[in-house]
């Protein structure tokens, strides 16, 4: 069985944030880093994804690992996590970002939920019948 972890988290955005405070709400909101994260180690794989969307092709775990200065089980543990939620796709040379724009992640991760509910609502519904209700 396939899926995706969705996760969304609704909480006030910083006030008179810069960009790395601003990244770091965008992603904690859509539930990709937890608080577990103390090392912010997953937002600094999610940041080399993003700043790599501007160069050509995927980039390795061991790339991710040299340029965030974490291991390359670590850089693994936060890359299945990120595809767990469906926004990172992994092939043969390494890992991406599914989308090219920020804004098109969110249209991604809404078309995920959308499509989640749907399946539930109709599930939802055949069960209702089941039960005569």
């Amino acid at each position: 069985m396939r899926f995706t972890k969705i996760t969304i988290i609704s909480s006030r955005k910083p006030r008179d944030p810069d960009i790395n405070d601003l990244l770091q709400w965008f992603g904690g909101s859509l539930g990709l880093f937890g608080i577990r994260d103390k090392d912010k180690s997953c937002f600094r794989v999610f940041i080399i994804l993003l700043k790599n969307l501007k160069e050509e092709g995927p980039i390795s775990s061991d790339d991710i690992a040299l340029r965030a200065g974490l291991t390359r089980g670590t850089v693994v543990h936060h890359l299945n996590r990120l595809m767990a939620s469906g926004i990172v796709t992994g092939e043969k040379g390494g890992y991406q970002l599914k989308v090219d724009k920020l804004e098109y992640l969110v249209d991604l991760i809404k078309d995920n939920v959308d499509r989640a509910f749907e399946n539930l609502k109709e599930i939802g519904r055949d069960l209702d019948d089941k039960l005569g209700l």
